[in-house]
């Protein structure tokens, strides 16, 4: 399931706009740091404890704000976007909302 997120990960970057494509980059070099630095859960682990908790939903990609150390999880499920806002320190899941 890890590997299917990442490659949608993968996937995502191609077709994205070249100020969205910064943006994205702009978001894993910040958790990079964060995660380095021992502030954050690594990306993998959040992965881990959100996806099993998302029943037939395709993960998308995410979002993270460095001043919060919240990752923003983007997710489809049957044609609707859910967004999951989870606690970087801790890997708790803080809310949901669409879908």
């Amino acid at each position: 399931m890890v590997a299917f997120a990442l490659l949608a990960l993968c996937a995502v970057g191609v077709i994205e706009a070249p100020a969205e494509a910064q943006s994205r980059r702009s978001d894993q070099n910040a958790a990079r740091e964060a995660r380095e630095a021992g502030r954050i859960l690594p990306m993998r682990e959040i992965l881990r404890r959100v996806v099993s908790q998302m029943p037939d939903a395709q993960y998308l990609g995410f979002d993270f704000e460095p001043d919060s150390a919240v990752y923003t999880l983007k997710f489809l499920r049957a044609g609707a976007v859910i967004w999951v806002d989870v606690d970087g320190r801790s890997g708790h899941i803080l809310r949901r909302t669409g879908g």
